[in-house]
């Protein structure tokens, strides 16, 4: 069986993987991409402490949540992405 501890040392590499991606590229593109893994690494932390809760659906409520914004936020964010490629196109 997989201890919690394994999920949050899973949850601490993406999360520092993403923020250090976040952090240090200029590309737009690749920090959307850093910040999608710091969300996800939440996601495992959502989900991995929901099992040590006693409804159990609140953290997977919640990560779904988390899923639901980092959809929105890629969507405006290649909506932006388009209209700046536009703008400068012509």
């Amino acid at each position: 069986m997989i201890d919690i501890y394994h999920y949050l040392i899973l949850s601490a590499i993406l999360f520092s993987i993403g923020l250090a991606v976040a952090i240090t590229k200029q590309n737009a593109i690749l920090v959307l991409m850093g910040v999608e893994l710091m969300l996800n690494a939440v996601n495992i932390n959502l989900v991995a402490f929901s099992q040590y809760d006693p409804n159990h659906l609140q953290g997977q409520m919640f990560a779904i949540f988390v899923i639901v914004i980092a959809a929105a936020e890629v969507t405006i964010a290649l909506a932006i992405a388009l209209k700046i490629y536009d703008y400068f196109k012509n």
